[in-house]
C-alpha cells in the first residue's frame, strides 16, 4: 500500500501538466491551414436590395431553393436591415448557404452574379403602379450607381414597381447591355392566370399553359391565342374565349388576374410570398443557366409595331447570360393592338422623367 502513494502522486502530477499545456493552447488550433493563399470567393453571390415584405420573401425563396453561396442584403433602415439578417443567420442551420450578409454600405454586395431590387416606395391600397414611378426613380438614382460600381458584370433583376418604368430607369442608368437588366414583369401576373386557369379545371397551374404580356399592371394583355392544355387550344374549343360575350366569361379571369394584387393589398396590406417566389423562380434560371422562357419586361422597341423605347414582358429565355432571347409570339391582331396600347400608356408617363 505504501508504494502505491507515490504512483498516484505521478499521476496526478502528470494530469496536471496536461491540463497546462492543454491551457496553452487556444481555438485557434482547431484548424491546420492546408492551402497558402486567400480563400476563393463567391461563386454565386445573390443580394437583395431593401428588406421590406418583397424583398424579404424574396431572400427567403432563394435561400430555400439553395440558389447562392452568399446572400447580400442592403437597405438605408440600419436596425430593420440588422434584425432581418440576424434572423436569416439564426435559421443558417437549416439553410444550404454559409453566408448571409447585411450592411448600409453597398461594398457587402460587391461581386454579386444577380441583383434584385426590391427597393423603393410601396403601393399603397387603391393606388396604381404608374402612381408610384417619380418617388421611385429619384430612389434608383442612389441605388443603381451602388450597384455598378461594386457589381459591373451582375445580372440587374428589377421588382420595384412600376416594374416596367424602372426597369427601363435601371437600364438607363447602369449602362449596361440590355440583356442584363431584366424586369420581373408579368412572371407573377401569369402565375396568378395559370392558378386560376387551374382551379376551374382542377389541375396544377404547371398543366395550364397561358401568357399575360404587356405591363406588369392595368392595361396587361392576355394571349387568348396561346392558351392551352396539354396541347389542345382553348380558343379552338370556344372561339370567344375573352371576348365580351362569351359565356364562360374567361374575361373574368383576366380582370382577376389584375386585380389580385389590389385585393391583397386590400386585405393585408401589401403582396409578398407570391412575389417573392416568383423572383426565385427567375433566379433560378439565370444561376443554374436553365434557358427557361418567362415573361419578363426588356426592351421591345420594334417588336409588335411598338416604335418607343419602352419595356414590356414579351416571352424571353433566361440563362447565366441574363436574357439571351425573345420569342416572337404569334399575336392575333387585336392582341398585338392590345400590347401596342399598353406600351403608349408606358411611354406616357416614361417620356415625362428626368433621369
Amino acid at each position: 500500500m505504501k508504494a502505491s502513494v507515490p504512483l498516484q502522486l505521478q499521476s496526478d502530477q502528470r494530469e496536471r501538466e496536461r491540463e497546462r499545456e492543454a491551457a496553452k493552447m487556444s481555438t485557434h488550433e482547431l484548424l491546420s491551414r492546408v492551402m497558402k493563399e486567400e480563400p476563393v470567393g463567391s461563386r454565386s453571390k445573390v443580394t437583395v436590395v431593401g428588406v421590406g415584405m418583397v424583398g424579404m420573401a424574396s431572400a427567403v425563396s432563394v435561400l430555400l431553393k439553395d440558389l447562392c453561396d452568399e446572400l447580400a442584403l442592403v437597405d438605408v433602415m440600419e436596425d430593420k436591415l440588422k434584425g432581418e439578417a440576424m434572423d436569416l443567420q439564426h435559421g443558417a442551420l437549416f439553410l444550404k448557404t454559409h453566408k448571409i450578409v447585411a450592411d448600409k454600405d453597398y461594398s457587402v454586395t460587391a461581386n454579386s452574379k444577380v441583383v434584385v431590387v426590391t427597393a423603393g416606395a410601396r403601393q399603397q391600397e387603391g393606388e396604381s403602379r404608374l402612381n408610384l414611378v417619380q418617388r421611385n426613380v429619384n430612389i434608383f438614382k442612389f441605388i443603381i450607381p451602388n450597384i455598378v460600381k461594386y457589381s459591373p458584370n451582375c445580372i440587374l433583376l428589377v421588382v420595384s414597381n412600376p416594374v416596367d418604368i424602372l426597369t427601363y430607369v435601371a437600364w438607363k442608368l447602369s449602362g449596361f447591355p440590355r440583356h442584363r437588366v431584366i424586369g420581373s414583369g408579368t412572371n407573377l401576373d401569369s402565375a396568378r392566370f395559370r392558378h386560376l386557369m387551374g382551379e376551374k379545371f382542377h389541375l396544377h397551374p404547371s398543366s395550364c399553359h397561358g401568357w399575360i404580356i404587356g405591363e406588369h399592371g392595368d392595361s396587361s394583355v392576355a394571349v387568348w391565342s396561346g392558351v392551352n392544355v396539354a396541347g389542345v387550344s382553348l380558343q379552338k374549343l370556344n372561339p370567344k374565349m375573352g371576348a365580351e360575350d362569351d359565356g364562360e366569361h374567361w374575361k373574368e379571369v383576366h380582370k382577376k388576374v389584375v386585380d389580385g394584387a389590389y385585393e391583397v393589398i386590400r386585405l393585408k396590406g401589401y403582396t409578398s410570398w407570391a412575389i417573392g417566389m416568383s423572383v426565385a423562380d427567375l433566379v433560378e434560371s439565370v444561376m443554374k443557366n436553365l434557358h427557361r422562357v418567362h415573361p419578363v419586361s426588356t426592351l421591345v422597341q420594334g417588336l409588335h409595331g411598338v416604335k418607343d423605347e419602352v419595356f414590356l414582358s414579351v416571352p424571353c429565355v433566361l440563362g447565366s447570360s441574363g436574357l439571351t432571347d425573345v420569342v416572337h409570339m404569334t399575336l392575333k391582331p387585336e392582341e398585338e393592338q392590345q400590347l401596342m396600347k399598353s406600351a403608349d400608356t408606358l411611354w406616357g408617363v416614361q417620356k415625362e422623367l428626368t433621369l
